[in-house]
């Protein structure tokens, strides 16, 4: 007999909807590991700004998981704060974490809120392994959003025509899309190959979302609970160690909004507001983005039945022994 097609689960949606929480409480019934699918949490020492909410009694493993009360959650602090991180790297390292939860025979639960890292897990992502081009880069370090803008609209008008305001603001996303650009115009390399699961999988979306009031609710009150565990101060001990605001890392939703404030040049009271701001902003892209994959079985976090019918199904879906390819 064949042997059960394995098996992935996956939690997305929103900032603020409980993603993790659901996720641990899944992998408690089920048996199944986390692995975390944000782009932040990579990051050592960024940890209250970025969520990762640990018990003091969480041990960290050199092979890049930690144990959170007897189950393990993989990608958190893979990365130095100085050093960058790109797509390509977490996607090799989330895929043999997966591949280790399978052999031994757990669940795997892709669990977070950057959808570029669960599709580049779930689909693959050629250009993820298109290679940094350092000259390319410097020349480029000075110019404007706008200017860098301009070049990715003239070698790639397709890619440049689906950036969101943000993605055009940001110097970084731009830079690395026109060295995409540059290097897909080029005839002298080999093509990339998908990294994407080798084994057909059976892949249970599960998506989290919230009436928009309610969440503007969630996420002011968790803006202030992380001010309140004191991110100031995180952010203060970043500095002292040398990681400079134009590092990736800091970067980050819930850091970069600070920038201005330890410069002198803004409140605290303006940078909350801001951070508080944007976090409202990312949620409606996330949704947007989320929203185009059909794959996704949505849930209302505001309904009171709301975990036990996500139970049911990721129980159903888990106890099939045979599935077909999703």
């Amino acid at each position: 007999m064949p042997a059960p097609v394995a098996k992935l689960l996956v939690v997305c949606g929103q900032t603020g909807t409980g993603k993790t929480s659901l996720a641990f409480y899944l992998a408690d019934i089920l048996g199944g590991e986390l692995v975390s699918a944000d782009s932040r949490q990579v990051f050592k020492k960024l940890d209250i700004g970025t969520g990762k909410d640990l018990l003091k009694s969480s041990r960290y493993d050199r092979k890049g998981f930690y144990d959170v009360g007897g189950i393990k959650i993989w990608g958190y602090d893979l990365v130095d704060p100085k050093r960058e991180f790109s797509v390509g790297r977490y996607l090799k390292f989330a895929q043999k974490a997966i591949k280790d939860i399978t052999r031994v025979k757990k669940l795997p639960i892709l669990v977070g809120g950057t959808g570029l890292y669960i599709k580049g897990v779930v689909d693959g992502i050629p250009t993820a392994f298109v290679p940094r081009n350092p000259v390319l880069r410097k020349n480029l370090e000075r110019k404007t959003p706008e200017a860098l803008f301009e070049i990715l609209a003239q070698l790639d008008p397709i890619r440049a025509g689906s950036l969101n305001q943000s993605d055009k603001a940001n110097p970084r996303r731009l830079i690395r899309g026109i060295e995409i650009a540059s290097w897909s115009m080029e005839k002298t390399h080999k093509p990339l190959k998908i990294l994407a699961p080798k084994k057909a999988r059976s892949v249970l979306f599960i998506g989290l979302t919230v009436p928009k009031d309610v969440l503007a609710a969630r996420i002011d009150k968790r803006v202030a609970q992380r001010v309140k565990q004191g991110l100031e101060l995180e952010i203060k001990k970043l500095l002292m160690l040398g990681v400079k605001w134009q590092h990736q890392s800091m970067s980050s939703l819930g850091y970069r909004q600070w920038r201005d404030y330890f410069l002198g040049t803004r409140t605290r009271k303006e940078a909350i507001d801001s951070w508080r701001n944007e976090e409202k902003r990312y949620a409606k892209r996330q949704l947007t983005w989320f929203k185009k994959d059909k794959r996704i079985c949505w849930f209302d976090i505001s309904k009171e039945d709301y975990v036990k019918n996500v139970e049911e199904m990721v129980k159903k879906w888990y106890n099939t022994k045979r599935d077909q390819k999703s």
